[in-house]
């Protein structure tokens, strides 16, 4: 029996990003199998001066050929970028870190795009979280502009349900996704997937942890299920992940810092976070995100889908990483979700759209 591999590598193809394939041929039945293999990149990275970061930030973005192949596709594009601005009350650790999302500014700068960033923030503002990792001054200086997630749009998300996102997330070109890594009192891990909820409007996503965060949370259709449908929902996304120093013990705001030491970037969110799996030593199955992810076959979460073109999850692998043993629930406390709400209101003048 004949059998003809054919590696196959598209670089740009009518949307942003296009991922590795293999074709298998059988000559016997003339099947036509394909296999799709998502690149994460990985590469160590234990600071974030500029002499370190930098070149680490070079390596991934040039291993993933963003640099040549979306060159002229983001000459005055609208780039969007999507920290982690959940609140910087406790400190930055909580949130991706202020030179990361600087240095991915510029870089996008340069090809010409234009740039804006954008959060919706567990407390306050995105505006008022960048006031407080003093990053405004150094982005007016850019002309980077802070986009508002106050305006939603109903969307139908694939699966079922349906979610209002930020209209900034849908109307740009290309989403770049900065989570930090962090354990997670009511997730275990969270990383790139779990982001993405953050381009939910305002009271939304308390709204979810309080719809569909019950004691079914965990299975078919709860609020974990429902979460992973988000990112197809939105445009073209590169996951740049921030795991210089994670957040290690708790989450995702009062952890511990942990020198993890990793740079890593994949247009596939689900691939990105199962490649972290591996290095922290997670059981996926343990970790209510990743466990969703592969109860519903979604690209990425199997280990044997993703390739390392720089390191790979064994060069950079931890022992010590500490995530929650028991977790939260999801659903909020009443009482907390209330006043958490009006004091929302109050301070941003959100409402439940």
């Amino acid at each position: 029996m004949l059998y003809i591999l054919v590696l196959i590598h598209v670089k740009y193809v009518g949307s942003l990003f296009v991922t590795s394939s293999e074709i298998l041929l059988n000559d016997k039945n003339c099947q036509i199998m394909l296999k799709k293999i998502s690149p994460v990149a990985l590469t160590a990275c234990s600071a974030y001066d500029k002499q370190t970061l930098l070149p680490a930030l070079d390596r991934v973005l040039k291993t993933l050929e963003l640099s040549t192949s979306l060159s002229t596709s983001l000459r005055s594009s609208v780039v969007l970028l999507k920290p982690n601005l959940i609140s910087a009350k406790a400190g930055p650790l909580a949130c991706t870190e202020g030179t990361l999302i600087l240095a991915m500014a510029r870089w996008f700068i340069d090809q010409g795009a234009r740039v804006g960033i954008g959060d919706s923030p567990a407390f306050g503002t995105a505006l008022s979280v960048l006031k407080n990792l003093n990053l405004l001054d150094e982005l007016a200086r850019l002309g980077v502009q802070i986009r508002s997630f106050k305006q939603g749009v109903p969307t139908e998300l694939a699966g079922g349900g349906q979610a209002v996102l930020a209209r900034a997330a849908l109307e740009c070109d290309l989403l770049v996704n900065m989570p930090r890594v962090k354990a997670h009192v009511q997730a275990r891990l969270t990383m790139s997937v779990k982001n993405y909820f953050g381009c939910l409007v305002g009271l939304r996503k308390a709204w979810w942890h309080m719809a569909h965060g019950g004691t079914k949370s965990h299975e078919k259709d709860g609020f974990f299920d429902r979460l992973i449908r988000i990112p197809a929902a939105l445009p073209s996304s590169l996951n740049i992940i921030d795991g210089i120093v994670a957040m290690h013990k708790s989450g995702p705001i009062n952890g511990t810092p942990y020198p993890l030491s990793v740079l890593a970037a994949s247009t596939n969110a689900v691939a990105a976070d199962r490649a972290f799996h591996a290095i922290l030593r997670v059981d996926p199955q343990d970790s209510p995100l990743m466990a969703a992810c592969q109860r519903a076959h979604m690209h990425g979460a199997a280990l044997s889908q993703l390739s390392f073109p720089l390191a790979t999850p064994e060069d950079l692998q931890v022992n010590d990483f500490q995530v929650p043993g028991t977790l939260n629930p999801v659903r909020f406390n009443p009482f907390r979700f209330l006043k958490s709400s009006a004091r929302r209101v109050f301070m941003s003048n959100d409402r439940l759209l």
